[in-house]
């Protein structure tokens, strides 16, 4: 696991505070990380939500689906071979 070496410029009472709190502490450091992490994909997904809300793809035919996968064996059959 890499180590890093990080420096935190904050307002005197927000480190005292976050000191006190235990936040600063190494694995309470990468369980913030890893929270705000997490909620930015989440924020990510929910915008790739919204946008394939405002702009829905057409429904597909039963024949233009078989279509897209005949292709694609096509490709993984040529890429594996």
């Amino acid at each position: 696991m890499p180590t890093l070496e990080v420096k935190l410029d904050l307002p005197e009472s927000l480190a005292k505070e976050a000191q006190q709190a235990g936040l600063l502490a190494p694995g309470e450091l990468e369980r913030l990380v890893r929270d705000a992490l997490r909620s930015k994909r989440v924020e990510r997904l929910s915008k790739i939500r919204q946008k394939i809300a405002a702009e829905p793809l057409p429904p597909m035919t039963a024949e233009e689906i078989q279509a897209e996968i005949d292709a694609y064996r096509v490709q993984v059959r040529r890429a594996s071979g």
